[in-house]
């Protein structure tokens, strides 16, 4: 994971509630290796025909918004099943933070221990934000995670709350198992302790 601190630029409104994971990336696409990428299986069914030809119509086919760094997104972002896949996609999309009223809890689990941000902003907050990048000519917003605020193309600033462990972990760029990694020397020192507490249990 890479460390998260400031997220700057383009943001993509799709207020669309309950986006489920089958629809973020369809269930054909799950066999593929992590290291071949994800990114054009993202919304694929949305974003390309049968064919494999960009819809126009779909917003992330629309020039303003295919360098997206933000998506802006309605509520329950992220339901149904477990795939961990779904948060790849948008990461390898090159979006880095989600903002939402609320998420998919698996999909909240999931998006932490990868590195991808997620901001739940109230649904009038949501309204603000979608209308103000659909009304401007720029449509980028700043996410400050130290500070824990979003800013808006207009001017407007909005704070959000975040669990202080997940916000220092993703600070840090660090997930539960490089977390745990970190400790291997306590750890290891624990075990040797613990085995000579009880001589029966040592290995030969």
């Amino acid at each position: 994971m890479r460390p998260i601190r400031e997220i700057f630029g383009p943001a993509v409104p799709y207020s669309k509630s309950n986006v489920d994971t089958d629809e973020i990336i369809p269930a054909r696409f799950l066999l593929r290796d992590r290291r071949e990428g994800f990114s054009d299986f993202l919304f694929r069914d949305l974003r390309f025909d049968a064919d494999g030809v960009e819809r126009p119509e779909f917003i992330l086919n629309q020039a303003r918004y295919r360098n997206a760094k933000v998506l802006v997104a309605g509520s329950n972002f992220g339901c149904g099943s477990s795939r961990e896949h779904a948060v790849w996609a948008l990461l390898d999309y090159g979006i880095d933070a989600v903002v939402a009223p609320s998420f998919g809890d698996i999909f909240r689990n999931n998006a932490i221990q990868n590195g991808l941000l997620l901001v739940a902003l109230p649904a009038e907050t949501i309204d603000h934000l979608v209308s103000a990048m659909k009304e401007a000519g720029d449509a980028s917003v700043k996410i400050d995670l130290a500070a824990q605020k979003v800013f808006c193309s207009d001017g407007h600033v909005f704070s959000f709350d975040i669990d202080p462990y997940d916000k220092k972990n993703l600070i840090e760029g660090r997930s539960k198992i490089g977390e745990t990694l970190a400790l291997e020397s306590e750890i290891e020192r624990f075990e040797r302790n613990y085995r000579a507490s009880f001589p029966w249990t040592a290995q030969p």
